[in-house]
């Protein structure tokens, strides 16, 4: 048995990118807070608790990928008071839901990356990845044209995940 392997030349750049861009000073300049402050259909937030709140990953790599973060601006989960931490997985939880609701995928990814080595694109404030997944979805536009197709607009997929997001 043999490890086939797909190369993904345009991470590169992105991950160049990312570790020479310097840290954000502070919690003003940060993407999730401004995401916070927006009003929820402006800024895609699906939902939000005490302490966190679920976007829409502007980025996604797949149709219904989303995020969740702490209100507060933190860069780890150890960082996290144990209240925090708890508000963040349970709309992790809700995501989960919902995501198989709206997309009936065959799986789902759940993850975050801590810190620029780990490949964060904001690695000031802690967030985590929730993602449907479907067998054989990887083609070879990401690797081969450094493209994604995605089937469906941001605003389409924040409509299907609020309209079943638990209450």
């Amino acid at each position: 048995m043999t490890l086939e392997r797909l190369w993904a030349g345009w991470r590169t750049t992105y991950i160049e990118g990312v570790a020479t861009q310097p840290l954000s000073e502070g919690a003003r300049d940060c993407l999730f807070e401004r995401l916070a402050r927006e009003p929820d259909d402006v800024s895609l937030v699906l939902a939000r608790n005490e302490h966190a709140f679920a976007v829409m990953n502007a980025y996604p790599y797949t149709s219904g990928h989303l995020m969740v973060a702490p209100l507060r601006h933190e860069s780890t989960l150890a960082g996290l008071s144990r209240e925090e931490a708890v508000a963040v997985m349970e709309l992790v939880q809700d995501a989960n839901v919902a995501v198989l609701a709206a997309y009936a995928p065959d799986g789902i990814n759940v993850g975050a990356n801590i810190g620029r080595a780990a490949g964060a694109g904001v690695p000031g404030h802690v967030h985590v990845h929730v993602l449907p997944r479907w067998l054989g979805d990887s083609n070879f536009m990401t690797a081969v044209a450094e493209a994604r197709v995605l089937p469906e607009p941001l605003t389409k997929g924040y409509e299907k995940l609020r309209a079943v997001w638990p209450v």
